[in-house]
């Protein structure tokens, strides 16, 4: 985004929306993680601590979402460079 139109204080202005959006994305990506984890994973709630099998559950389920987190990403920031070579400059 160009924001070199802008004055400095709308640029600091238009930083900070940027920034805060940012961190919502990532909170709901947390949240999503969280909330997928522990439905899939607990389902005794007759002890205060995890069991092991809870454990490695949600070990495993955040390792899966985070590595494909990661390969999402990978393919949108190649489809993204692919899309912009493609383009008349």
């Amino acid at each position: 985004m160009d924001l070199t139109s802008l004055s400095s204080s709308e640029q600091m202005q238009m930083q900070r929306i940027i920034e805060q959006k940012q961190m919502k994305d990532f909170m709901n990506l947390y949240s999503g993680l969280v909330q997928r984890c522990f439905d899939g994973c607990i389902h005794d709630f007759t002890s205060r601590a995890l069991t092991t099998k809870e454990t490695t559950c949600v070990a495993n389920c955040t390792q899966k979402f985070l590595k494909h987190s990661e390969r999402v990403g990978a393919r949108f920031a190649e489809e993204n460079a692919r899309l912009m070579g493609q383009q008349p400059q």
